[in-house]
C-alpha cells in the first residue's frame, strides 16, 4: 500500500512511522528514586505543591526559603543562562547544571541548620536554605 503513495508522501509517512516509534522508545517510564545528590530535570509545569526557588535575572527568588527536613525543593530556572543550586559548605545538595527552561528537584538535607548557597557558575549569586 505505501508504495502506491508518490514518493514525497512516502517520505513522510516513514518519517512520522519513524518519529513516533522514538518517542514511544523514550516514554518507558522508568521510576527509581530520586537522591538529593541526582536531580530530577524535567519539563513539566512549573506549578509545584512543595516549596519552589525560581531563577530569573540572575537571582534566586525567593532569596531564603524555610523548609522542614528532607522536603523536596523544586527549581525552575526562567534565565537564558545556565545556573546551579550548590551549598556553599559540604556537599548538602547540588542541582548540577539547570538549563535554561528547565526545572529540576533536589531533596533539603535531612539536619536542621542554614545551607548557603551559589550558583557555581555565576558566584555572586546567593541564596539560603534553612532547614528546621
Amino acid at each position: 500500500m505505501l508504495a502506491l503513495l508518490p514518493a514525497r508522501a512516502r517520505t513522510a509517512v516513514v518519517a512520522t512511522v519513524a518519529c513516533a516509534a522514538a518517542l514511544a522508545g523514550c516514554s518507558g517510564g522508568g521510576g527509581g528514586s530520586t537522591s538529593s545528590a541526582t536531580p530530577s530535570p524535567s519539563k513539566a509545569s512549573p506549578s509545584t505543591a512543595g516549596p519552589l526557588i525560581t531563577i530569573k535575572d540572575f537571582a534566586f527568588h525567593p532569596a531564603a526559603l524555610t523548609v522542614a527536613p528532607g522536603t523536596k525543593v523544586t527549581v525552575i530556572n526562567k534565565d537564558a543562562a545556565t545556573h546551579t543550586v550548590t551549598a556553599t559548605a559540604g556537599k548538602a545538595f547540588d542541582t548540577g547544571e539547570v538549563k535554561s527552561g528547565q526545572t529540576v528537584t533536589f531533596e533539603a538535607p535531612a539536619r536542621p541548620g542554614a545551607y548557603p548557597y551559589i550558583c557555581t557558575i555565576h558566584p555572586t549569586m546567593h541564596g539560603s536554605l534553612t532547614v528546621r
